[in-house]
């Protein structure tokens, strides 16, 4: 029936707004079933959450030891050999032949079909912290942290080239359409606050050929729609038309916020669509962010000390300034934070582009954990640190120095949430060709993040095209437990 046929009924019109009314009451008792939730309210015994329900699940499985995530990508694939893992025995091999025992039948990028030759790491390395870990020069506020981070040298992924890398660490798998690490945490947990979206992107540049980053890369796939990331943008406006148009005061934009609501409600009553859901969902987030997101993303009102710490400027879409971001994103509740800095694909001018990188994101990574362990909350969130790859331990001659694509070795770090500070994770080869020793595969990470979030990995799964679909896939993964507290 159209609105001009219920506009002319009054016994119809009130069925309409009656039957609305349940709609939106049905959204309200959902919303406090949700605070319940994560006041601890809601029976979360363990059990099969198989299924496609439209709201976000009763969990955890068991006790999380951390609340939040901080992903912290380095797009691009940051050089193992010149951060986390040195290699005398390559340093010793420089310009030499690499053994075709090591390449034969291997996949390569875009050194393939060319002669082969050992690439020395171009950093000293020294001994850091009370754990005395291997540091590369290239990362003196990485130095000072050294106690604070479980670094990971054997890391594997399955995609050598760029952007089905990103989607595989992102989705667990290069096929397109899948929910991403965020969503899936924000489909589990939701987020603690009403004000923001309980996943946020953030992204910065700087260095070698910064690649595009798709927003699929933070999309829900097939969960709910309302679960994908949100991208904020540092400089200008955070998010495309949030502010109202000029001449409409916020009351009036409440009442069409309420009115679309009341008509979303009275077709779900219909057609029972998530989506309408999620769009009624979308109205209701962007209405509060009007008043929550300009303050959020205003930091000049921190200090100066603070300010200076991470090395940051009120709207200049740094990555530092996105580090101070997410930090007073975690304080507000929001559950997973994204920041991509793309820059890190080093083909050529390998020195010159990792003193850039670094530069860029050396100090502001070590001011987050710093301000994040001062005001207690380094203990109940965990970050991740890494690339989507790693570098060959082979020359790459392509306008200067440089290395390749590796997938068969690479490092990242993990700090805070339940993670063993201060302690080395796996092993590489003499030549870091290979991982060899306490591989960790990429669905491995997904594993044990959702682990310390309080779920299990092999339980957490909704059924898509036929299938039992979770994060880590079916091909099976495993919690890194040596790392963990």
């Amino acid at each position: 029936m159209s609105l001009e046929e219920l506009s002319y009924s009054p016994i119809l019109r009130r069925s309409f707004l009656g039957q609305a009314g349940v709609g939106l009451g049905s959204l309200a008792l959902s919303s406090l079933m949700k605070r319940e939730l994560r006041a601890g309210n809601v029976n979360t015994s363990r059990s099969s959450t198989s299924g496609m329900a439209g709201d976000v699940l009763q969990l955890p499985h068991h006790v999380p030891t951390a609340k939040r995530v901080i992903f912290l990508c380095m797009a691009g694939g940051p050089s193992q050999f010149e951060t986390f893992d040195s290699k005398p025995k390559l340093r010793e091999m420089h310009g030499k032949p690499m053994p075709e025992s090591y390449t034969k039948g291997q996949p390569i990028a875009q050194l393939q079909g060319q002669e082969l030759k050992c690439q020395r790491p171009l950093a000293e390395f020294s001994h850091h912290g009370k754990c005395g870990r291997l540091i590369s020069d290239f990362l003196p506020w990485h130095a000072k942290m050294a106690d604070d981070i479980c670094v990971v040298n054997s890391m594997v992924t399955e995609q050598i080239n760029h952007d089905p890398a990103h989607t595989f660490m992102n989705t667990g798998t290069a096929i397109a359409g899948h929910p991403s690490m965020g969503s899936w945490v924000n489909y589990g947990l939701g987020s603690d606050t009403e004000d923001l979206p309980g996943f946020v992107v953030l992204t910065s540049q700087g260095g070698r050929n910064p690649q595009p980053i798709a927003s699929r890369q933070w999309a829900a796939g097939f969960l709910p729609g309302r679960f994908q990331g949100v991208e904020f943008d540092s400089r200008g406006d955070p998010v495309h038309y949030l502010r109202n148009p000029a001449g409409v005061p916020p009351s009036q934009q409440r009442a069409l916020v309420d009115t679309v609501g009341e008509l979303n409600g009275y077709r779900n009553q219909v057609v029972d669509d998530p989506e309408i859901t999620t769009r009624v969902a979308a109205y209701e987030m962007a209405f509060r962010m009007q008043a929550s997101v300009p303050e959020l993303m205003d930091i000049s009102n921190e200090p100066r000390e603070v300010l200076e710490m991470y090395g940051a400027r009120p709207g200049d879409g740094s990555y530092a300034s996105n580090c101070l971001l997410a930090r007073r994103l975690v304080e507000r509740g929001v559950r997973f934070i994204q920041l991509y800095h793309r820059g890190w694909d080093h083909h050529g001018g390998l020195a010159k582009y990792m003193d850039i990188c670094c530069g860029l994101t050396d100090r502001p990574t070590w001011a987050l954990l710093t301000d994040l362990k001062r005001r207690g909350m380094l203990d109940d969130t965990l970050v991740v640190w890494g690339g989507e790859f790693g570098r060959t331990p082979m020359y790459q001659g392509k306008g200067g120095v440089g290395r390749d694509h590796h997938i068969k070795a690479f490092s990242m770090w993990l700090a805070g949430g339940g993670v063993r500070g201060g302690i080395r994770h796996g092993k590489t080869d003499d030549l870091g060709y290979f991982a060899v020793e306490d591989v960790v595969h990429v669905r491995d990470l997904h594993a044990t993040m959702l682990h310390v979030l309080g779920i299990d990995h092999d339980v957490f799964r909704v059924k898509h095209q036929g299938l039992e679909t979770g994060l880590t896939g079916v091909e099976g993964a495993r919690v890194v437990e040596e790392i963990l507290v």
